[in-house]
């Protein structure tokens, strides 16, 4: 599973205090501790900042840039920051992210295709957020073919089926897998990213349902999250299921995460 370490966002107010002052040290260690942690990319968000986001997505980027290898995910719904982030990246990057909207597609997804960037697409359009299976699907099947008519291949999109919380929506934990279901098997090489946290907002011992909703989705096809990879259980439920699942031969880094004390929570 490609894991995108999510401890890099300004949403979170010690993140955006760090950005705001410059605060080198503070970036430069989340950076590192999530890398030796597991992660394969590194998301990053300036927003906070909005009217100087660009200028601290940049910074951002060369920051983190300058002390880990791994690519980066750059975040923001501003097409002018994401542009910026994109042009300081050093390697190809990824878009978080389009819809299906029609102003925020003719943006993000043509600026992807050009930074020859690996594109997380949310199942929502213009008519709103869907709540079924089907309508996941059919949203995926529109971005897939969106990115294909600005040449990005399926293998770099990312579809996110749009976790929403189970305490006001009982029904959408249900329905959300099996709109995975539904995308892996009739869409052939697309991949399937979301954010954990939204399926458990409002409710108590969150990181348990967390970690059962990310064993339950990768049944289903998840093959990307955007998690907390300094989280040992939730690292460890994802060495298992990768196990369980055949994804990983002859549980080669299952065993390595024992031997390295990582399932031992």
């Amino acid at each position: 599973m490609l894991i995108v370490g999510e401890r890099l966002n300004s949403t979170a107010k010690s993140v955006a205090a760090a950005i705001a002052s410059r605060d080198l040290e503070y970036v430069q260690t989340q950076a590192r501790a999530q890398v030796e942690a597991g992660a394969h990319y590194l998301d990053l968000n300036a927003a906070a900042g909005m009217e100087r986001e660009a200028e601290d997505l940049v910074w951002l980027v060369e920051a983190v840039q300058d002390c880990v290898e791994v690519p980066l995910c750059i975040d923001s719904p501003n097409p002018q920051a994401l542009a910026a982030g994109l042009a300081a990246c050093r390697r190809p990057a990824m878009v978080n992210s389009t819809t299906a909207e029609s102003e925020r597609a003719a943006l993000v997804i043509p600026l992807a295709a050009k930074h020859r960037a690996k594109l997380v697409a949310l199942t929502m359009d213009d008519a709103g957020m869907p709540t079924t299976a089907e309508q996941r699907l059919a949203l995926a099947e529109r971005l897939v073919a969106m990115a294909a008519g600005a040449g990005i291949p399926v293998e770099d999109v990312y579809i996110d089926p749009l976790v929403r919380p189970v305490a006001s929506e009982p029904g959408q934990g249900a329905a959300l897998l099996e709109g995975m279901r539904a995308i892996r098997q009739q869409i052939p090489g697309v991949h399937l990213i979301c954010g954990l946290s939204n399926i458990s907002f409002g409710l108590p011992s969150r990181k348990l349902l967390n970690r059962t909703f990310l064993a339950m989705a990768a049944a289903m096809g998840l093959d990307a999250a955007i998690l907390d990879p300094l989280d040992p259980r939730l690292m460890a439920t994802v060495a298992a299921a990768e196990a369980l699942l055949g994804c990983d031969e002859y549980c080669v880094a299952y065993l390595a995460a024992h031997r390295a004390g990582r399932l031992e929570t």
